[in-house]
This record gives structure tokens, C-alpha cells and sequence, in this order.
């Protein structure tokens, strides 16, 4: 008799379904995480600290940045994986790196921003302890948010949704005690949040149209016309070969022989590099190489070999510009302008050199095989990059208010800045790949084929145009959220396309302007409840 237990499953059918190991993975390195943070954690700050406090915290914090891996980074990744160049897991793997090292390298100023630039501490008397709730109310009040906006696939801002938290957990306390009010709230900044619900995605859009509409009218519009062309001549060849094996067969065995004679001598001849055309002997050879001759006449990859990789290095100007005065700034180079141009300009001529032998070694690829690949690997780069600068940025969010939290428990005061611990950044970050990978994919759906169909070509114009923007807006102060720049390129490619779906896009307009009121109102509730119990 046949032993049922036997019987192996199909992997839908398993437990946890086909990603069942991958599952597992995450799930016992999100709790092997949480265990060692903790007891890290409890013999970091000081012995008379509440343990019960710091472990709700923790586990705020750890939620918080799982939430973030599953709107923001699947945000940014939204385009590479719809667009074909990178599988889930690829891009788990490439966030992994790039998003932490973006935080661990570039995010320490924005820990300063979060805790002090939207709440003014300083006008208002605030025991610690009350700085604590405050800052554990927002963080759940944003992780909140973050996960409903994440599983009906809304990509929101995770800066609008921790600032809307501390507002209402800090508005709420002060008017609960009579400390304070409203006048906690710097409503300047508050201002500049609601100009960025217009600006980030109008900047983001216009920039991604701009891009993508060159590289679709000197490349991808050049490719098609080349490749309808070579089809053609394809067709010629098929035609020419065809109707002279019908000429051949009139022949009689005396003229075949001839005939077959001379297009051997033509074969010899037409091998050599320097033949003279007037050297070839049949109709067949003259023929075939007036139709080779026009298909070399129409430089089928000259667009990929020319604009590529300017493009190319264009783009390595722009990302290796932000990691000069942004991505690295903390480490303190102290490099000039002129070195910081002449680093720049050293890494864009690589570059191109690099992607311009990549085209010339494609040549025996068709076009759009060659294309798709070209702008693949391209994608890679400006995502790689586009996780750094949104990991230097939007991973603080968690790890801003929570370092806050831990600096208070540890020295028993409200201090100007906060170190951030590097076993937590490292916990944050196990916990922000493992959102990515949980809660990700609705919102990389939305990202990379709901708003708009993506193509290599036009997930790279939408990356590199959200990554100037992100850069040149820090540079030069604008209120921004990176998250809305890139829907707004997303769209801007779209538009170009006639392919743009505004039905998706309204329910997402109105999630970003409800995302500080709905974090505010959770944070209002949870600070009430943290005091009561604690």
C-alpha cells in the first residue's frame, strides 16, 4: 500500500506556500533581531530605567521600520521590478545593502530634524518621561498608518506620517497637562509639508518627462524605426535568395556549373576586407551586397552606442554628486569644489567608457534585446543609488524619534542630539527588509505596472529624474518627500506613454494629504494610553 505521508505536495499547496524557506527566514531573523536588540538594549540604558517602557519601544520602533520597508522601499523598488530587471528577491538583496548603508552612513542628521524641527521642546516645560510617550506615540501612530496605506497599496510619505505623529501625541499631552498646545507646533513646517503634497510630485513629473522624452525620441523611437528597417531588408534577403534559386533551376547543367563556378569566387572575394565590389562575378553576390550595404547604412545600434552612455554618465554625475555632498558629507572628507568636480568627472568618463564597450559587445544582439538590457543594467544603478539617498533619508524616521527615546531612558534628560547605536540601526534594518519582503508587494504593484506599464528605459528615466530631484531639493532646501517625487516621475513617464492611470492615482492624492491627520489622530490616542498605563 502507498505510504500518504510519502506524498509530496505542490508548493502552493505547502504550508506557507512556495516562498515557504524565505518566509521562514525573515520571519526567525525578524525575531532573532528583536530578542538580541532588546537584551542589548536593557544593558544599555541606565539601571533604573522601566524595562516594560523601553521593550514597548522597541517594539514600536521594530514595527515602525518594518512598515517602512513595506511602503517606502517597496516604493523605490517598484519600478525595477516591474519593469523586469530585478526579481523580488534581487531586490531584497540589493535594499539590504544599499538601503542600510544609506542610513548608517547619511541618515544621522536626520534624527535631529524629526525630534526637534517639527515640535519646539524648548518653549514648553516637558518632563522626559512625557518626551518618551511622545515619541513611542508616533512612532505607532505612523507604523499604523504606514501598514494600512501599505496593504491597499498606497505608496505614502513615511516623513509625513512620523511628523503627524508627533504632532498629535505632543498637541494632545501639552493640552492634557496645560503645558502646552498648538503653540508646541512649528506650523512653518507643517506649511512646508502641505506645499509638498504639489511640489515633490509637479518636480518629480516634469523631470521624468523631460528625461524620458529624449530617451524615447533619439533611442527608443530611433530603435524601432532601425528595427522595422532590418526587418525589412530580412524580408529582401528571403526574396533575393528565393527568386534566384528559382533563376538557377532554368539553367541547364552546363550554365549551372558556370554560374556555380563564379559565386564560389565570388564567395572567396567577398571575405576579403578590401574587395572591390566591381570584383564579384554573379547577379546573386552583386545583389546581396547592395541589400548588405543598406542594412549597414542603417547603424541599427548607433543610438545605443552614442546616447547610452552619455546617459550613462550623466546619471553617475548626478549620483555620485549625491553621495559627495549628501551620501558621505558625515564622514567629514573635507574635500573643495574643484576636487568634488574633478571626483565627479573621473567616475562619469568610467563610466561611459564602461557602458560604451557593454553597447559595442551587444552588437550581435537584436535592438530591443540589446536595448532592454542596456537600460537593465542601467535601472540596477540609478535603484542601487535611489536606496541609498532614500535610505540616508527615510529609515530615520524610525530610528530618529526611537534613538530619542533610548538617549532619554539612558541619561534621564531631554538632550539637544542623540547618538544612534549601531545595533540598532542593525535591528531597524533586519526589520525594514523583512517589511519589504512581507508587506511589499502591493505596493510595488501599484508603483510598477498599476500607475503606468514600465520598460527598463523608462523605470531608469524615472529613478534617475526622482534621484536629481531628491538631491538638487536637499541642496537647495525645498520641502520634498522622495516618495511623492517618484510617483510623480512614475506618472510623468506615463503621460509620455498615453499610458498614465489617474483612476489609480486620485486614492493616493487623498492618502498622502490624510497621512499627517490619520497619524496625528492614532499618536493623540496612544500618548493617552501609554500615560495611563505607565
Amino acid at each position: 500500500m502507498h505510504d500518504e505521508a510519502e506524498v509530496e505536495l505542490p508548493p502552493q499547496r505547502r504550508f506557507l506556500g512556495p516562498d515557504r524557506n524565505w518566509h521562514l527566514a525573515f520571519g526567525g531573523l525578524l525575531a532573532i533581531a528583536l530578542v538580541t536588540f532588546t537584551l542589548w538594549s536593557f544593558g544599555y540604558v541606565s539601571s533604573g530605567a522601566n524595562h516594560v517602557v523601553l521593550f514597548t519601544a522597541i517594539v514600536f520602533g521594530v514595527f515602525m521600520a518594518f512598515n517602512i520597508g513595506g511602503n517606502d522601499v517597496a516604493n523605490s523598488f517598484g519600478t525595477s521590478v516591474g519593469a523586469g530587471t530585478l526579481t523580488m528577491k534581487q531586490a531584497l538583496v540589493v535594499a539590504a545593502i544599499f538601503e542600510v548603508s544609506g542610513a548608517v552612513i547619511a541618515g544621522g542628521e536626520v534624527t535631529d530634524t524629526v525630534r526637534s524641527g517639527i515640535v519646539d521642546l524648548g518653549g514648553v516645560e516637558l518632563a522626559p518621561m512625557d518626551f518618551v510617550y511622545i515619541m513611542m506615540s508616533a512612532l505607532l501612530g505612523a507604523a499604523i498608518w504606514l501598514l494600512v496605506a501599505t496593504r491597499l497599496g498606497w505608496p505614502v510619505s513615511t516623513t509625513h506620517s512620523i511628523v503627524g505623529g508627533i504632532v498629535g501625541a505632543a498637541v494632545t499631552l501639552g493640552t492634557v497637562q496645560g503645558t502646552g498646545g498648538w503653540e508646541m507646533v512649528q506650523w512653518g513646517e507643517i506649511g512646508k509639508i502641505a506645499v509638498s503634497w504639489v511640489l515633490s510630485p509637479l518636480l518629480g513629473g516634469i523631470a521624468a518627462w523631460l528625461m524620458f522624452g529624449l530617451i524615447k525620441r533619439h533611442i527608443l523611437v530611433y530603435n524601432e524605426k532601425a528595427d522595422h528597417q532590418l526587418r525589412s531588408i530580412k524580408i529582401e534577403r528571403a526574396e533575393h535568395r528565393t527568386r534566384h534559386k528559382q533563376a538557377f533551376e532554368r539553367l541547364n547543367e552546363l550554365q549551372q556549373i558556370s554560374y556555380t563556378n563564379a559565386m564560389a569566387r565570388d564567395a572567396v572575394t567577398s571575405r576579403r576586407e578590401d574587395f572591390d565590389p566591381d570584383e564579384l562575378e554573379s547577379d546573386y553576390y552583386r545583389e546581396l551586397y547592395d541589400i548588405e550595404e543598406k542594412a549597414s547604412k542603417v547603424g541599427a545600434h548607433r543610438a545605443l552606442e552614442t546616447w547610452v552612455p552619455l546617459l550613462a554618465a550623466g546619471g553617475s554625475l548626478i549620483i555620485s554628486g549625491m553621495m559627495l555632498t549628501k551620501g558621505l558629507k558625515n564622514l567629514h572628507l573635507n574635500i573643495d569644489f574643484v576636487g568634488n568636480l574633478l571626483i565627479m568627472g573621473m567616475i562619469a568618463a568610467v563610466v561611459w567608457m564602461a557602458v560604451f564597450i557593454f553597447a559595442k559587445s551587444l552588437k550581435s544582439q537584436n535592438i530591443s534585446r540589446s536595448t532592454f538590457l542596456l537600460f537593465s543594467w542601467l535601472q540596477v544603478f540609478t535603484a542601487s543609488a535611489f536606496a541609498f539617498s532614500h535610505g540616508s533619508n527615510d529609515i530615520a524616521n524610525a530610528i530618529g524619534p526611537f534613538a530619542a527615546v533610548l538617549d532619554v531612558m539612558r541619561t534621564g534628560q531631554i538632550s539637544d542630539e542623540a547618538s544612534v547605536p549601531p545595533a540598532a540601526m542593525l535591528a531597524f534594518g533586519v526589520a525594514l527588509i523583512g517589511g519589504l519582503w512581507f508587506v511589499g508587494r502591493r505596493v510595488i504593484q501599484t508603483v510598477g505596472s498599476g500607475l503606468t506599464k514600465m520598460h527598463p528605459a523608462s523605470g531608469f528615466a524615472a529613478e534617475l529624474s526622482a534621484a536629481a530631484v531628491v538631491m538638487g531639493a536637499s541642496l537647495l532646501g525645498l520641502p520634498v518627500s522622495s516618495t511623492h517625487i517618484l510617483i510623480g516621475a512614475v506618472l510623468g513617464v506615463g503621460i509620455i506613454n498615453r499610458a498614465a492611470n489617474w483612476n489609480l492615482m486620485k486614492p493616493i492624492a487623498l492618502a498622502w494629504v490624510i497621512t499627517l491627520p490619520a497619524s496625528a489622530a492614532v499618536g493623540a490616542g496612544c500618548v493617552l494610553v501609554l500615560r495611563s498605563v505607565f
